[in-house]
């Protein structure tokens, strides 16, 4: 397999260590040695050394969830997310990508997204057509909201309603790239959608990006491709709290007490933590899981789920063990795709909402 040095030297130094073991959240839920860093490690030095086929270890190496949370934990600053991606791409330049992701690959070249949806629900349908009209201010609700989770993208767009914000929201969004740079890492497909996303969003002077997946690719990862876009980019949550400390949200504190469900995106990618925070505690109490801020666990998305759906749902229902071992009853997310994840888990101790269900009451 071709191979940066970089990588090779991430894979050598990775594939006999044990230091993350422990953080994996599919390595956690599914309880197996396969699903570690340092096994992904071992699986691809194998194939360096030549002793097995790439092909061999492809479902192995779709099966990482590329939250870094191994990366955050490691103290030498090796990289498993890096070298997993790069073999995902080599993978893709081969010809050996398993199937399975050769069709939701197929769908986001097709369609904009890797579920192949081309309409939403009416009701968002209906919204999105009620601010059609190009405002200075552009709310991108990605892919995984419009098609997947209709109703909580309404939400999002009620809440900047309810502020009386101008802005826009495009019926036909350009699709982020973030979905295709996670199925097949920084290949010239990507990097194409990522450039037309970036032109389409330049069109704007502030975009709101609603999903922290989409966030994290335009904020960081255009950068590291090399991708501008002239806008100011900011993710929901900080926007959102920037209206509530301009006065144009009036909060009303239920009393209720919550914990939140940091995404990584936002936590350890892009460094923002607090202002969820300032958020829920305008309008609940707020609490603390055990594992939060940088050091938070992945609870799912929608994407995996569309091949490996068991492992994703013992995923969340781990992270709502993690939720009731400290006696929390409400978990607060601010990603749709850990949203929808938890809320398919089938249970009626832990309730679960989203920032925008918080502020509509």
């Amino acid at each position: 397999m071709i191979m940066s040095e970089k990588c090779k030297q991430h894979v050598d130094s990775c594939r006999f260590c044990w230091m993350c073991h422990h953080i994996c959240p599919i390595g956690n839920a599914t309880g197996q040695e396969r699903n570690t860093a340092r096994a992904r490690a071992l699986g691809i030095s194998l194939v360096n050394r030549e002793a097995i086929e790439l092909a061999e270890i492809m479902d192995n190496i779709y099966e990482c969830c590329t939250c870094g949370a191994c990366v955050h934990d490691c103290i030498t600053g090796w990289d498993p997310v890096m070298f997993t991606k790069e073999a995902r791409l080599q993978a893709a330049l081969e010809g050996v990508t398993p199937d399975y992701i050769k069709d939701l690959v197929a769908n986001c070249l097709e369609t904009g997204n890797a579920y192949g949806k081309t309409a939403t629900c009416e009701t968002l349908a209906a919204a999105i057509k009620a601010h059609a009209d190009k405002k200075d201010t552009l709310l991108l609700l990605g892919v995984d909201a419009k098609f997947m989770a209709c109703e909580q993208a309404l939400k999002a767009i009620q809440v900047l309603d309810k502020a009386a914000v101008d802005f826009t929201v495009l019926d036909n969004e350009p699709a982020s790239g973030a979905q295709l740079d996670f199925l097949i890492g920084a290949a010239n497909e990507t990097k194409q959608q990522m450039t037309a996303c970036a032109k389409e969003l330049g069109e704007y002077k502030t975009v709101v990006v609603y999903d922290p997946t989409d966030a994290k690719a335009i904020k960081q990862l255009y950068k590291e491709y090399g991708i501008d876009v002239d806008a100011e980019v900011v993710t929901y949550t900080t926007f959102v709290a920037g209206l509530l400390k301009d006065g144009k949200l009036e909060p009303k504190n239920s009393g209720e007490s919550v914990v939140f469900q940091d995404p990584y995106q936002l936590s350890r990618d892009l460094n923002e933590t607090e202002e969820a925070r300032e958020i829920i505690m305008s309008y609940a109490v707020l609490g603390e899981m055990l594992l939060n801020r940088a050091e938070t666990v992945w609870a799912g998305n929608i994407l995996m789920a569309q091949y490996i759906p068991d492992i994703v749902k013992k995923v969340a229902e781990r992270r709502i063990f993690n939720a009731t071992s400290i006696g929390a009853d409400t978990i607060v997310t601010a990603c749709v795709g850990e949203y929808v994840s938890l809320k398919a888990v089938e249970q009626d101790k832990v309730k679960i909402i989203s920032i925008e269900d918080l502020i509509l009451g």
